[in-house]
């Protein structure tokens, strides 16, 4: 029996003689594509808001009335310093996603932009919001589903009480539904007449202008609350349970039934013998809902090794907290883009999966991880601090506040009330809200006025940038894929 036993120890080491060559080399060239983020990506600073004093208080109080019958003149402002409240430090400049705010608006950047043509994205909008003179307003066209649209709304009214007086006129069609419906081949001939319609996510064929998601400040219907929150319950969750400590495979849950592609990842669960490596779990909304969301807390799905990000009817919210559990996030790749994407680098947030072929790509992660955990841990810490980071509600309301302002440069008119538009204010909204949707409001309200300006909105990217990007994109993806062809071979 020893002799035996020998033997099989022998044939067992040979077979990793022959293997593990083959997965260092392939795990050294596929981490030095990690150097090839942009310089402005690394030299990332935070905020510079930490020590800066808001400059005033904005009281919010409903008093013993459910509704506020008025919105309150706008607060008499004091004169910020000439430093804009920074002092000796000035702002830093914005994460390399505020970038794309130039590339949204490239259609109208010669024309600029015509009421006519603002009114053409009226067919695709669910509601239009003017801001005028620091007062908002909103003309309701149709409602969205659940409270998209009240979040979205909310979300610009925070906007507006953080950096009051600094939301320029603006006159914006907005749409809640998903994926782009502008489609750029139809304006070939003339991009300006395109109509300027703001969405969540876009893709490359679409001229949809990209606009942070309402979950930012809560998502009622499936017990989220502000993302502020929602971090740092999952801040303290990764704690409680450390990456070594966790299942070592790949876990998704959501609704399978929004998307053919999901329905297709469904397959990778283990049967008839075989392991993908995943973990996947449907999502029963109506379940959920009766058992008080119990099975369903973010933070508790932070309990595996790797997360897998799949796209929905369009993106899908469950991307930022997906990622801020420290775990690689195996990102099926997508044509769908959305403000927070569009920072993220392949092999340096996420491991890309090939969306035709997800189940082996999604065993090779898997596998290239558990057999490199420090490489791997890495990428899930990198992907975390991004959205921790970057995607604070600080560089959240800068992107708002940068994107409409230079929207605000190109139109070619004043803005102006609709006839059938109502104001709206914190007070208007929140005050009749009840349950979970006025306790999102109540937990993301903003109570002071910032007394500090934005980042500084960096310039757009050259040709010769967006060339480099798209080829170290497609350098790790092809990197991936000959690693999936060495395996399988």
């Amino acid at each position: 029996m020893r002799g035996v036993g020998s033997v099989m120890v022998g044939v067992v080491f040979l077979a990793l003689l022959i293997l593990i060559p083959r997965w260092l080399g392939l795990d050294a060239s596929f981490l030095r594509d990690s150097t090839m983020v942009s310089t402005s990506a690394r030299e990332w600073h935070p905020h510079h808001n930490v020590s800066t004093p808001p400059l005033m208080p904005l009281p919010f109080s409903c008093g013993n009335a459910t509704a506020a019958a008025t919105c309150p003149a706008e607060p008499s402002l004091p004169a910020r310093p000439a430093s804009g409240g920074g002092g000796d430090h000035p702002a830093p400049t914005c994460p390399d996603y505020f970038r794309y705010i130039h590339d949204d608006l490239r259609p109208w950047r010669g024309a600029g932009i015509t009421r006519e043509a603002v009114e053409r994205g009226r067919r695709h909008a669910y509601f239009r919001l003017v801001v005028v003179s620091g007062r908002a307003f909103v003309e309701t066209y149709r409602r969205s589903y659940q409270t998209r649209d009240v979040f979205t709304q909310w979300g610009i009214l925070q906007l507006m009480r953080r950096y009051a007086g600094r939301v320029p006129d603006v006159d914006i069609m907005f749409a809640c539904d998903d994926p782009g419906q502008v489609r750029a081949a139809d304006f070939a001939a003339a991009p300006a007449d395109a109509p300027p319609v703001f969405r969540y996510c876009k893709d490359k064929t679409t001229l949809d202008v990209v606009f942070p998601d309402w979950s930012f400040w809560g998502w009622p219907e499936v017990n989220i609350g502000a993302w502020p929150g929602m971090l740092e319950a999952v801040r303290r969750e990764n704690e409680r349970v450390r990456w070594p400590e966790r299942e070592p495979f790949a876990f998704w849950k959501g609704n399978p039934g929004v998307a053919r592609i999901r329905g297709e990842l469904m397959k990778c669960n283990p049967s008839n013998g075989k392991d993908w490596n995943a973990r996947l779990f449907t999502q029963d909304w109506n379940h959920a809902i009766q058992n008080g969301f119990k099975d369903s807390s973010i933070p508790k799905q932070c309990l595996h090794r790797y997360k897998i990000y799949i796209e929905g009817n369009a993106w899908s919210v469950s991307e930022k907290y997906i990622l801020a559990c420290d775990s690689p996030v195996l990102f099926v790749t997508t044509p769908y883009q959305d403000i927070l994407s569009r920072g993220l680098v392949a092999g340096e947030h996420y491991w890309p999966i090939n969306r035709t072929r997800m189940c082996g790509s999604i065993k090779l992660a898997v596998d290239w991880g558990n057999a490199h955990p420090a490489a791997a841990r890495r990428i899930g810490e990198r992907g975390s601090r991004f959205v921790r980071e970057q995607m604070s509600m600080d560089y959240v309301y800068d992107y708002m506040l940068h994107l409409l302002t230079e929207y605000g440069k190109l139109l070619r008119y004043r803005p102006a009330v609709p006839e059938k538009a109502v104001e709206i204010c914190a007070a208007s909204m929140a005050c009749p809200a009840k349950g979970r949707r006025r306790e999102c409001m109540d937990e993301s309200v903003e109570e002071f006025v910032a007394g500090f300006e934005p980042c500084a909105l960096p310039p757009p990217f050259t040709e010769e940038e967006a060339r480099e990007i798209a080829a170290r994109e497609e350098k790790v993806l092809r990197r991936v894929e000959k690693m999936e062809e060495n395996i399988a071979s």
